[in-house]
């Protein structure tokens, strides 16, 4: 079992003390109002100004909570009133013993009044069925409490609570039904029963159904009245409706003869708050009750607080209602005769999520007729700060703070009047969105959102006019102070602009988005009107942001990617809101390459690099601040291709044909030029930006290798003479590409420029011209070599093709006769001349050599002389004949080059005929035949072989044999070349005869001697 006790009485007492002390707060509070409020500075300077302006902002919060401390004061004390009256029924119901004898006599003296009227005299009355919405029964004319009233079905209202007797509480309010649909009406609740007539409390009302979206919920049902000695019930609660319109709060019950009225019904939570429900009034002696509050608003205005109950003949007007999400704070309770107004209710403070502005606080209520102070108005609710704006978007601006609740008018004959509510602050802008950065290649940035504007001041409550009394030596001496403007609330912070994406594809970067501009301060609000406590201070203006809202980075150029193309420009940087820094400038993307040649016989020229691109310009600072942008870099220009390098020719085809001439090279691209450097932007309250760095100019490309001349091919008969080929000529280099000029980085400034191309210094050589053709026959001329190809402006020429060999000379006829000399041989063919050296390059290079000389035929040996006769007087044998003339060298050539070598042989001498043997045993052998002379360069032929002597005869018997004859004399060697060669050698003897036989028989005689010695050599010519 529980050991805890609870004593009514106790309890009552405990609230009379609390009432006491609320009261006494409340003086306490209204009397430090105004020299706190409006606490004057201590000087006139900014800093004594400020200070006074912070303490007075500190009272005035303070005696917002002050305010809203009393409320929940008043509803403390309401709730040890209800408890104590809870506990002392329960007691009652619990402190009979005698429960079944009670039963039997209550039921004898109820059957008449319950027969008759269909309520008994002593008892409770039955509640209603939950569900029926049935009225609670009415509890006994004696005594008894009333039954409690049934729930509504849905849609249903709720039942009443049954009243009490004489003595006896009523019953509560049944609950209202909720709505079917979501669209659709609840039920209200049920109004509470009356307390009895002599003692006993009214019934709380009961709460409203709820609804759901777009549906009316039910409000609360009224509190049930009180009369003589007993306290009323408070109002119902109101239905709740998420999505839709809450209940209202019920009344709160009045009070009969001693006691306070009943405390409204708070207002449903809903789309739309619901009011809260209005004070009962108080007894004759007796204090309003306070107004309900109002019902939170979900996503619109709260709920307005109710009025609080008019006072008895004696005592204070409740207080209003607070009204909270922007709902107007409820009025102050009237005073009667002797009693003061009650406080206005709060104003609610606005929500981002319901009413941005905030709720205007309720006016005071009226003071006593014959003595009383006017309520204090209520506070102004404080505008909601403004939200953030999304991606770009603007901020949304402040709240207005709601104008403080008038002060309510003193008493008739003596009071002073209320003072003033303090007007609500103005919510502060909500900042400007950032300007969300592009996704997209090449697209801009999103400019930045404006910061919000704050909201207004709430405008001072005016204070209440003064009394008669009060006013006697004064005219306003008794009014009351009007209530300080609330402040304005601060310009919201501006977003800075998105930066632009970067090209692709050789293509220009996006510009940067602007920057925001800055959220405007609210107006500080109006004091109210005072009396001569003076009028309330004016709210001070909101403030705007000095910084913020920079301009977005210009998005990169591209670099290109296509041959020969150009980069892409950099994205110019947004400009900066009024406070704002301007964005960079994007950087200018690289120049391409040229477009590679081609090689061949006719190879292209290198493409042309791509330019760079150009920087973005910076973004301008702002009007009142900021610093501009720096501009962006240019690109790099792209490098010029390499020419195409010529091909060598072709050397000839057929027997005797022409080398093919080399290609010459293609010229090398030129360098792009550098893309120039952004501007700065400007900043006509700031530094200006720095002008981008221009890109470098890229290099132009080489010129391409020429090709060499094809050789000549060789001379054959029947061709053209049997001359060789000509050697082609070779080709030029290409020309080196110009240079990329540098871009602009401001002013007179400028970036590098490239490297111009170079062109190469050696190649396109001449071809070598073909060897001439060998003479077909004896005795002909040799053909001659083919001339060397001219080289291109830097190539060697080519060498000159070599001579063909001379024919050899005829045989010399025989002659008839003995001891005479052979014919002479036939002068052998002249070597061809050799191929002219080609030119030199006109830059460079050598001259080709000159092609050598063919060799001269050989000169036709001579025919042999006949054998001289044995003894006989010309006994030696004939000369042989002369050799043939060698053929002529080929000259030299060249521009530049050495001259060529001429040749170096010529046709040799034919060789001379061998003498005739003798023909006797003591004859000499015939001389051999001279040998015939060279040509130019040649060689002498060699002399012909002299003939053998005769054999000696054989001795006789004893006798000596015979002396062989003497051998021929050798021919004389043939002459040297008239240039250079050597002479012939001289013909060898004939060998002499062989000596004769010895006799038999005697002493032999000696054998013959030998032969004289060959003939002499041929004489040298001087060498040329």
């Amino acid at each position: 079992m529980s050991f805890v006790i609870a004593s009514p009485d106790l309890l009552a007492s405990t609230a009379v003390d609390l009432t006491g002390i609320g009261s006494a707060v409340g003086a306490a509070n209204a009397a430090a109002l105004a020299p706190t409020v409006n606490l004057l500075a201590a000087g006139a300077d900014e800093v004594s100004e400020a200070i006074a302006a912070l303490f007075g902002t500190h009272a005035q919060d303070y005696q917002l909570l002050s305010a809203q401390a009393a409320q929940f004061h008043e509803r403390f004390v309401q709730s040890l009133k209800s408890a104590g009256g809870a506990y002392a029924i329960a007691e009652a119901a619990n402190a009979n013993p005698l429960q079944v004898v009670e039963e039997q006599v209550l039921g004898a003296i109820n059957a008449p009044t319950q027969l008759l009227f269909g309520r008994p005299l002593i008892g409770d009355g039955a509640s209603g069925a939950p569900g029926t919405g049935a009225a609670g029964a009415p509890g006994g004319f004696l005594y008894g409490n009333g039954g409690s009233g049934g729930s509504g079905a849905f849609g249903q209202n709720g039942g009443a609570g049954g009243a009490a007797g004489l003595i006896g509480n009523g019953g509560v309010g049944g609950a209202g039904g909720a709505a079917t649909t979501p669209g659709g009406l609840a039920g209200s609740g049920g109004s509470g029963g009356n307390g009895g007539l002599l003692w006993g409390n009214g019934g709380v009302g009961g709460s409203g159904g709820q609804a759901g979206a777009l549906g009316v919920a039910g409000n609360g049902g009224g509190g049930g009245h009180s009369f003589i000695f007993g306290d009323p019930g408070a109002g119902g609660a109101g239905g709740n409706a998420p999505g839709g319109t809450a209940g209202a709060g019920g009344g709160g019950g009045t009070d009969g003869l001693f006691g306070n009225g009943a405390v409204g019904g708070a207002g449903g939570d809903g789309r739309f708050g619901g009011a809260g429900g209005l004070g009962g009034e108080g007894g004759f002696i007796g204090n309003g009750g306070a107004g309900g509050t109002g019902g939170a608003g979900q996503g619109g205005p709260g709920g307005a607080g109710g009025a609080g109950g008019t006072a008895g003949v004696f005592g204070d007007g409740g207080v209003g209602g607070a009204g909270p999400g922007g709902g107007a704070g409820g009025l102050g309770g009237n005073a009667r005769v002797l009693g003061m107004g009650g406080a206005g209710g709060v104003g609610g403070d606005g929500s981002a999520s319901a009413a941005i502005h905030g709720g205007t606080g309720g006016n005071g209520g009226l003071g006593g007729l014959l003595y009383g102070n006017g309520g204090t108005g209520g506070l102004g609710g404080n505008g909601a700060v403004g939200t953030t704006g999304p991606a770009g978007v603007s901020g949304t601006v402040g709240g207005n703070g709601g104008a403080g609740g008038a002060g309510g008018r003193g008493g008739a004959f003596i009071g002073t009047g209320g003072s003033g509510g303090l007007g609500g602050h103005g919510g502060d802008g909500g900042a400007g969105g950032t300007g969300a950065s592009a996704l997209t290649a090449g697209a801009n940035g999103q400019w930045g959102g404006d910061g919000g504007a704050g909201g207004g001041g709430g405008i001072g409550g005016a204070g209440g006019a003064g009394g008669w009394v009060n006013s006697l030596l004064t005219p306003t001496g008794g009014d009351g102070l009007g209530g300080a403007g609330g402040a304005g609330g601060n310009g919201g912070a501006p977003g800075n602009g998105g930066n632009g994406a970067n090209g692709v594809n050789g293509g220009a970067g996006g510009n940067g988005g602007n920057g925001g501009n800055t959220g405007v301060g609210g107006v500080g609000g109006t004091g109210g009107w005072g009396g001569k406590a003076g009028a309330g201070a004016a709210g001070a203006a909101g403030t705007s942001p000095t910084s913020g809202g920079d301009g977005g980075r210009g998005g990169n150029g591209s670099d290109a990617i296509g041959t020969s193309q150009a980069g892409g420009n950099g994205g110019a940087g947004g400009n900066g809101g009024l406070y704002g820094n301007g964005g960079a400038g994007g950087d200018g993307g690289k120049g391409m390459s040229g477009s590679p040649a081609f090689s061949g016989t006719n190879p292209g020229n290198g493409g042309d690099g791509g330019a760079g691109g150009a920087g973005g310009a910076g973004g301008n600072g702002g009007a009142k601040a900021g610093n501009g942008g720096a501009g962006g870099a240019g690109g790099l220009g792209g490098r010029g291709a390499d020419g195409g390098n010529g091909l060598d020719g072709f050397d000839g085809f057929t027997a005797g044909a022409n080398g093919g001439n080399g290609a010459s090279g293609g010229n090398g691209g030129h360098g792009g030029a550098g893309g120039a450097g952004g501007v700065g932007g400007s900043a006509p309250a700031g530094t200006a930006g720095a002008h981008g760095v221009g890109g470098v100019g890229g290099d132009g490309g080489n010129g391409g290798t020429p090709g060499s001349g094809g050789n000549g091919r060789d001379g054959t008969i029947g061709v053209n003479g049997g001359v060789g080929g000509k050697g082609g000529n070779g080709g030029n280099p290409g020309v080196g590409g110009g240079a990329g000029a540098g871009g602009s980085s401001g002013g007179s400034s400028v970036a590098a420029d490239g490297k111009a191309g170079t062109a190469p210094g050696s190649g396109g050589n001449g071809g070598n011209g073909g060897r001439g053709a060998d003479a077909p026959a004896a005795g002909l001329n040799g053909a001659a070599g083919g001339a060397g190809g001219d080289g291109g402006t830097v190539g060697n020429g080519g060498n000159g093709g070599t001579g063909g060999t001379g024919g050899v000379g005829t045989q010399g006829g025989a002659v008839a006769g003995a001891g005479q000399n052979g014919g002479n041989g036939g002068t052998g063919g002249s070597g061809g001349a050799g191929g002219a050296g080609g030119k030199g390059g006109s830059v460079a290079g050598k001259g080709g050599n000159g092609g050598t000389g063919g060799i001269g035929g050989g000169g036709g040996n001579a025919t042999s002389g006949t054998n001289g006769v044995s003894n006989a007087a010309n006994s030696n044998g004939a000369a042989g004949g002369d050799g043939g003339d060698g053929g002529g060298a080929g000259a030299g050539s060249g521009a530049k080059g050495g001259a060529g070598n001429s040749g170096t042989s010529g046709g040799n001498g034919g060789k001379g005929g061998a003498g005739a043997d003798a023909v006797t045993t003591t004859g000499t052998g015939g001389t051999g035949g001279t040998g015939g002379n060279a040509g130019i360069i040649g060689n002498g032929g060699d002399g012909g072989t002299g003939g053998a002597g005769g054999t000696g005869t054989t001795a006789g018997t004893a006798a000596t044999g015979g002396t062989g004859g003497s051998g021929g004399k050798g021919g004389a060697g043939g002459n040297a070349g008239t240039y250079g060669g050597d002479g012939g050698n001289g013909g060898v003897g004939g060998v002499g005869g062989k000596g004769g036989t010895g006799g038999k028989g005697t002493t032999g005689g000696n054998g013959g001697s030998q032969g004289p010695g060959g003939g002499d050599g041929g004489n040298a010519q001087t060498g040329g």
